[in-house]
């Protein structure tokens, strides 16, 4: 489990679901033939195969949660903060705050850009399978932090990434800054505030004395279920 302070993960690439993938194509039910069936199984597992999922993730004490009229959440031992109606009723009575970074890493970053000259159909494939992977292991480290939360008697919610909402993109320099990510799992920022690797996440989880309603009450359909390990020791992080 996570402590308190930075912790570095390293992932074996989780499965994907073929459904997950296609819905990032936009797939609505189309027919289509055994042969792409076969290139998008192939990119599949190229992507996992590839793939070197890591990510940084770290807990915060909360500072000062102020509503009006600058809402915005400030968190101890860090020049973190995070602006916004939406962070700021995500995080409302939050006592600690998690934050990572997570990244498929530079070996698909490669491939992306090959792909993209050499097989434009398996670009497509590769790419969507690479977004199904990251939520994943984004999923993985959320499931980390409820484990946590369970351990000292704490509830999370879900995940809020920079961008979403009104939470400004322009946090990514900050919050990337606050994990070290660059120099820890090699994550970097364009002038324009995206990414490289391109499939990187950045996201934001809160931890309550309360359960929380967004999330995980109960085991079906929760994105850490196949993570948990409160489930291995028959447990829930909703009804302990």
């Amino acid at each position: 489990t996570l402590p308190h302070e930075h912790a570095v993960l390293h992932f074996e690439s989780p499965t994907i679901e073929r459904s997950e993938v296609l819905r990032y194509m936009g797939y609505h039910g189309q027919k289509y033939s055994d042969e792409i069936s076969q290139d998008l199984e192939t990119q599949m597992q190229a992507a996992r195969d590839i793939s070197k999922p890591a990510a940084v993730a770290d807990i915060f004490d909360v500072d000062t949660i102020t509503e009006d009229p600058n809402p915005q959440v400030t968190l101890k031992d860090t020049s973190l903060v995070l602006k916004g109606k939406g962070i700021v009723k995500h995080l409302k009575d939050a006592k600690q705050v998690g934050v990572f970074a997570a990244t498929l890493g530079m070996t698909d970053e490669r491939e992306l850009r090959r792909l993209a000259l050499t097989n434009k159909l398996g670009q497509i494939f590769f790419d969507a399978a690479s977004t199904a992977l990251i939520e994943r292991v984004c999923d993985e480290v959320e499931a980390h932090y409820v484990s946590y939360g369970a351990e000292h008697r704490l509830y999370t919610n879900w995940r809020f990434s920079p961008g979403y909402g009104d939470l400004p993109l322009a946090t990514q320099p900050t919050l990337l800054a606050a994990l070290n990510a660059q120099s820890r799992i090699g994550i970097s920022l364009s002038p324009s505030l995206l990414m490289t690797p391109t499939k990187s996440v950045t996201a934001i989880i809160g931890f309550f004395t309360e359960p929380q309603r967004s999330s995980h009450l109960t085991c079906a359909g929760c994105v850490c279920r196949d993570f948990c390990s409160l489930r291995e020791r028959g447990v829930t992080c909703y009804g302990r």
